[in-house]
């Protein structure tokens, strides 16, 4: 799966293309272009629920600059909000456009070597190996309230913090273990 374009949601659930539908409507991707956008989280690996929202990470190498286009871009919507993550030196704005929340989360690390994206890679292989019960066991999880990184940490038996032991999770380790079940 390519997650640095948009174009599978085209193909995908019916909340996928609505997703597509609506990311391409308001050229969200496009207006945040210089900032390297990704989408993630769990509408692109079909894992969502209701509540989900449409989750996109950005690069930004000045902070305050990054802040002030997001203001300038999206200020006007419904729900804006934004604030700083200290902890993870990010600047994250939420805001509604029609039927969806929006998350736009910004941080001076390519996009492709954030958390977020590692976890929507990780999470892809995981439930490609794992199958449709496992995509189902997850859903459920976060109808229960986890968060999607807890839910697969607690039905991969994995210890310690579910964020950190997702990014060292060895898929490999799945396919030895399907392959001695088999």
């Amino acid at each position: 799966m390519n997650f640095e374009t948009i174009e599978y949601l085209k193909i995908g659930t019916p909340k996928q293309v609505k997703a597509y539908e609506l990311l391409a409507k308001y050229q969200l991707m496009a207006t945040l272009a210089k900032y390297e956008p990704l989408l993630v989280g769990t509408i692109p690996i079909n894992i969502d629920i209701q509540t989900s929202d449409l989750d996109i990470i950005c690069y930004w190498q000045n902070k305050e600059e990054f802040k002030a286009f997001v203001i300038t871009h999206f200020g006007t919507c419904l729900g804006f909000k934004t604030w700083e993550n200290y902890e993870l030196n990010a600047v994250v704005a939420n805001f509604m456009i029609e039927d969806f929340e929006i998350e736009i989360f910004g941080q001076n690390t390519p996009t492709k070597e954030q958390f977020a994206y590692k976890h929507l890679v990780i999470g892809n292989e995981i439930l490609q190996a794992l199958g449709e019960d496992f995509r189902q066991n997850i859903i459920t999880l976060k109808k229960q309230g986890f968060k999607t990184e807890p839910a697969f940490a607690h039905l991969l038996k994995l210890e310690g913090n579910p964020y950190e032991a997702l990014l060292t999770f060895r898929i490999d380790s799945l396919r030895k273990k399907n392959d001695r079940e088999v």
